[in-house]
């Protein structure tokens, strides 16, 4: 795996003779595997140098050019360069772009808006080259032969750090990104809950390129801006294992003395040990062979996201007392429509119980014990609700036992909460398991489509077969469900009135996925659906058991299931009748025009 650097200043480009050996260009990494993928982590400003290069090497080779731009977020020292990158003019080159997806605009929205004709003379749709735009979520992707594990960081945007693992070597990508403890920017000190996070994000890497803007002595004035300093830097790595590091975004005010000067320090100190400490330099490349075969981190879910409006629709519970800083959340929350619920911190573990919210945020304002006992009797029903401790005490207070997802200590600003918020809110609905796109996938479509079913109306015929299923089974709810490309059809329901799903929500799409039948027990107990929000809403789906329905031609178009809010058992003589009922389904499906009555009149007839 080779790494180029292109850009490694931050904030803002800043050319000039005092910044010619690390260079003035912001944020830019070109990654290669050794079977040729091409990763490209942030299209700053050095985008363009990089792009002129592609250009030239597709010239030589006569090769169009592809790969994959992975952004940590969208603040326009990141993005600048994308305007400048060539090979997205060209017609025939193919380019994947991945960003945070936003609780509002997608990634395409956000950055045709930098590319708006008041800004540029070349709108976003106007490029040549085939773009496909992925909005991430926390979790694991596989981009060619690199596995990638994206997660989140501490910035007044949400914003993903990248952890890349190929050719048997690690690499992270860790670009703006502040501390979680306020004493760790400025000092030594126990790591642990949230950087100790981070620390396990980054262990044993190969190289980590990381966030360093600030050091210790300017921190103060910089706090809640969301960079590192060096130190902390230096420490985190250290307490991961990470065997090389470079330092990067580098201080627009910082020239290429001041940086001498900073790494003179660390050697002086001895605060590297034996790690490998560098400043990032536009045009070094570093070649990474991996030393052992160290499996990459996986999440437990995918991730690209189309979760939003499921986001949107929940709620924060804010446990609060003070007018003031009530007031100053309820602005937040209302920036991305959210809705809040505000009860007193002594009412939260009640209004947890009764509300069921996405998010709950606690005040603290020194009574320890109070707080973690509020936080603990909630976890006792509530293990995986992210809890947000709202603090003037700094990084004092209760956080024993992963009680407390995250803090909020003040002074902070809207921007900053929100995106701590957003953060939680992100991952929350993203523990839960999206189903892949079977290998047939546009041969399953197109027999989807060939049956001409979609969006008609109610038939006896197939309300007959749902109704007989849930009798049988004594099941509340039965559907004939077909999965199209990003939805959930239902063309018959016994029990609900419903039409339709997202498809990343439905039990059913992982039943065409898999090419089998899927019996869940208990949805809550299961690590695939808990969070999926037909079980935290809605409906709150317990039990699940659906069988594939194949056409003749092998394809699986959708399935018949059964649904229960309750935990129910199901054995192998429940799943032999499903089979059964699920046949006489795609029967029904398989007529022709004309042919659905045909059995009925003969039946009168005789």
């Amino acid at each position: 795996m080779r790494v180029t650097f292109y850009g490694t200043r931050g904030s803002i480009a800043t050319p000039g003779p005092s910044t010619v050996r690390y260079g003035g260009n912001t944020s830019c990494v070109a990654v290669r595997s050794d079977a040729g993928t091409l990763i490209i982590l942030d299209i700053g400003t050095g985008a363009a140098v990089l792009g002129r290069e592609l250009m030239a090497e597709s010239a030589r080779t006569g090769q169009k050019l592809s790969g994959h731009i992975m952004i940590g977020h969208t603040h326009w020292d990141h993005i600048q360069g994308l305007p400048f990158f060539a090979p997205l003019f060209v017609p025939g080159n193919e380019w994947d772009i991945y960003a945070p997806r936003g609780l509002m605009e997608s990634l395409q929205d956000t950055l045709a808006g930098q590319m708006e004709y008041t800004y540029f003379p070349v709108e976003l749709d106007q490029l040549g080259a085939t773009i496909r735009y992925h909005d991430l979520i926390e979790g694991s992707l596989n981009v060619g032969d690199v596995a990638v594990t994206a997660r989140y960081l501490n910035h007044p945007a949400l914003t993903l750090g990248y952890r890349l693992h190929a050719d048997g070597a690690t690499m992270v990508y860790s670009c703006d990104h502040e501390p979680h403890s306020r004493a760790l920017a400025i000092g030594p000190g126990p790591i642990e809950g949230q950087d100790e996070e981070h620390a396990v994000f980054l262990a044993d890497a190969d190289l980590v390129i990381h966030d360093a803007q600030y050091t210790a002595s300017e921190y103060a004035a910089k706090v809640g801006w969301g960079h590192s300093t060096v130190e902390y830097a230096v420490n985190i790595a250290r307490h991961a294992g990470v065997r090389r590091l470079a330092l990067t975004h580098h201080d627009p005010v910082r020239n290429d003395e001041a940086v001498d000067a900073v790494l003179k320090g660390l050697k002086d100190s001895g605060a590297a040990g034996d790690m490998e400490i560098f400043a990032a330099a536009e045009g070094i490349t570093i070649e990474l062979n991996g030393q052992a075969e160290r499996p990459p981190i996986h999440e437990h879910v995918s991730a690209h996201t189309n979760v939003t409006q499921s986001i949107v629709q929940g709620k924060v519970l804010m446990a609060m007392a003070d007018p003031d800083r009530i007031d100053k959340m309820r602005k937040i929350l209302a920036g991305d429509h959210l809705r809040e619920i505000v009860v007193p911190p002594s009412e939260a573990a009640a209004a947890v119980a009764r509300e069921a919210p996405s998010l709950l945020v606690l005040e603290f304002d020194g009574d320890h014990k109070s707080a973690a006992a509020i936080a603990k009797e909630i976890r006792a029903d509530n293990p995986d609700l992210p809890i947000m401790l709202v603090t003037n005490h700094g990084d004092e207070g209760p956080g024993e036992g992963g009680l407390f997802s995250d803090r909020l200590a003040e002074p902070f600003s809207a921007q900053y909460a929100r995106a701590r918020m957003r953060a939680a809110l992100m991952r929350r609905a993203s523990q839960w398991v999206r189903a892949l796109r079977p290998p047939d996938e546009e041969k399953r479509l197109a027999t989807l489509h060939k049956l001409g079913i979609l969006d008609t109306e109610k038939e006896e015929r197939f309300d007959r077969i749902t109704r007989l299923a849930a009798a049988m089974f004594n099941v509340p709810v039965a559907l004939i469900s077909l999965v199209d490309s990003e939805r959930q059809w239902i063309k018959s329901s016994a029990g609900v009135d419903v039409t339709e799903t997202p498809r990343d929500e439905a039990f059913c799409s992982h039943v065409v996925a898999d090419r089998k039948p899927l019996l869940i027990q208990d949805a809550r107990n299961d690590p695939r659906f808990a969070e999926n929000p037909l079980v935290t809403d809605g409906p709150k789906v317990r039990f699940y058991a659906g069988y594939p329905l194949f056409m003749d031609d092998g394809a699986c178009v959708g399935t018949l299931c059964l649904i229960d809010n309750k935990p129910r058992d199901f054995g192998g003589r429940g799943l032999a009748l499903l089979s059964d009922m699920a046949q006489l389904a795609k029967k029904e499906l398989e007529k022709k025009p004309g042919e659905a009555d045909a059995p009925q009149s003969k039946l009168v007839a005789g």
